[in-house]
């Protein structure tokens, strides 16, 4: 560590090598709030992370702030429940939820 950086920290160099400011958005066109979403995609199974990360690299940048509210919260279920979603053929309960698996499902990302 330099000294700048703290353990755990998710932030982002800006372009330029400055730190990133909320809001402000680099060359792939992302903001700090859609990086940390980005890499939140990465998880304990490939598949996973190849379907997710796809689908937030290519949406993300312009989503509002309910679609990535929505995503926030799928990305808090476990590996084994979004598996099911994206792999096994199950839906969530939630209609707005099921809408969100539906559009990263027939993305053309997976």
């Amino acid at each position: 560590m330099n000294g700048q950086e703290t353990r755990g920290s998710v932030s982002a160099p800006a372009a330029g090598g400055g730190a990133a400011q909320e809001g402000s958005s680099n060359a792939d066109g992302m903001d700090l709030e859609a990086r940390a979403l980005l890499w939140r995609c990465r998880r304990g199974m490939k598949e996973l992370d190849i379907v997710l990360g796809r689908y937030a690299a290519a949406a993300l940048a312009q989503a509002g702030p309910a679609e990535r509210r929505l995503l926030a919260d799928l990305l808090e279920r476990p590996d084994p429940e979004l598996a099911g979603y994206f792999l096994g053929g199950q839906a969530p309960a939630e209609p707005q939820m099921a809408a969100l698996v539906t559009r990263i499902a027939t993305s053309g990302m997976i």
